[in-house]
């Protein structure tokens, strides 16, 4: 069968950031280089240019990206990528290039299969195709995506989103993961694991990006807590309650709930659970102390309760959250 065509989108006007490139080369990867023995013929891929400017002298790293294609050439696609925008377009809200959007929205209505990886979902979001869809990003970015597009429903633990003709994708890796899966809807799973074995990298991974967020508590100005809070991260393995940390914070139980909520953004009861989780993820990235043990340093309790708070709020199991991050050093950690 014919997988048709795959049109990327370059930004050419600005240039290519060094740490862009690797969400370009994902999609160069999986639908450029031919697969004969896999299908044939393979996807056909385009590399469209956003912008015909030359970068701003002495800026970005020297790189500059010459196409064939135009953003005119992303209509008639089969699939439209966009890898990622300009971080200015993202931490400043400098706007996106019109005829971008404007390209974007022609090709969703010619039929095209939209497609972002890490931050080009607010390319999407722009141009109006993920208004009401479920989508993600890079978690570092999806609160400003949520807030800049209401009407898009982000989702921040998933590696990526299918929802049919628009699919999003987290960053980086997830990507990979994401483009794998467009060869698994595409071609079906022989073909894409017999791809993602080439590549060396899993043709399927477990859970989402929960389990690579920072669970630490947010930086806070309010002073009064911190002593409180640094004394509670150092006896995560003792039965702590709101009423002892108020105690010790001499604050009533609600005045230190109301305190610590504004400060963090979420409740002394998750706060802790978080301080847990964060404290099982660095024994099980650090040591080869049995899953009980864990439970019990990190104040979780037994391994079932671990286990149970570890899949619900991380999303995978401590035995692949293990397995995803072995240790660096050996030996066996702290008893």
């Amino acid at each position: 069968m014919s997988v048709g065509s795959v049109a990327v989108v370059v930004p050419t006007d600005i240039g290519v950031p060094s740490w862009d490139l690797y969400e370009l080369s994902i999609p160069c990867t999986v639908f450029g280089k031919p697969q004969p023995d896999l299908a044939d013929p393979w996807y056909d891929l385009r590399l469209c240019g956003a912008g015909d400017r030359p970068p701003a002298a002495g800026g970005g790293t020297g790189l500059e990206l010459r196409t064939r294609y135009g953003l005119d050439d992303l209509v008639g696609a089969d699939t439209v990528i966009v890898p990622s925008v300009p971080d200015p377009c993202v931490e400043d809200g400098t706007p996106l290039p019109p005829d971008l959007i404007d390209a974007l929205r022609r090709a969703y209505d010619a039929g095209a299969r939209m497609v972002s990886l890490c931050t080009g979902a607010f390319a999407l979001a722009e141009a109006g195709l993920l208004d009401g869809r479920r989508a993600t990003a890079h978690w570092m970015h999806t609160a400003q995506l949520a807030e800049r597009y209401p009407k898009v429903q982000v989702d921040d633990s998933v590696l990526y989103v299918d929802d049919g003709d628009v699919l999003t994708s987290a960053g980086l890796t997830a990507g990979l993961d994401l483009c794998l899966h467009l060869v698994r809807r595409d071609l079906g799973a022989h073909v894409a694991n017999q791809l993602a074995r080439r590549m060396v990298v899993p043709a399927h991974r477990p859970g989402g990006q929960a389990q690579f967020i920072d669970l630490s508590v947010p930086v806070t100005d309010d002073q009064g807590l911190g002593p409180v809070l640094e004394w509670a991260r150092a006896h995560l393995d003792e039965p702590l309650t709101v009423e002892d940390l108020a105690r010790r914070a001499a604050m009533s139980p609600r005045t230190f709930y109301r305190r610590l909520q504004a400060a963090t953004g979420t409740t002394p009861l998750q706060w802790l659970l978080n301080q847990r989780l964060g404290r099982a993820q660095s024994l099980l990235e650090a040591t080869d102390l049995p899953i009980d043990k864990i439970g019990e340093l990190s104040g979780l309790g037994t391994a079932n309760n671990l286990r149970h708070h570890f899949v619900k709020q991380v999303g995978v199991s401590p035995g692949e959250y293990r397995r995803a991050f072995p240790r660096a050093v050996s030996g066996r950690g702290p008893r």
